[in-house]
């Protein structure tokens, strides 16, 4: 299940839930009853096998560059 951040607008609580996909988002802060938002960030990704440098689609042969 993923965690998500969120923050409140009111008072500026952050905080982290572990909630399933099909949870419902939440909407109130449990510090202070404000509305809180969702806080996306930036997603690390890692490619791994091959195909993913200039030299796997050349052909190993000297021809031409």
């Amino acid at each position: 299940m993923p965690t998500y951040q969120y923050a409140c607008a009111k008072c500026g609580h952050a905080f982290e839930l572990v909630q399933s996909f099909s949870d419902a988002p939440i909407t109130v802060c449990p510090e202070c009853g404000g509305e809180v938002r969702k806080v996306y960030s930036n997603v690390g990704i890692v490619f791994k096998g091959s195909g993913f440098y200039k030299t796997d689609s050349r052909p190993s042969s000297g021809g031409s560059e």
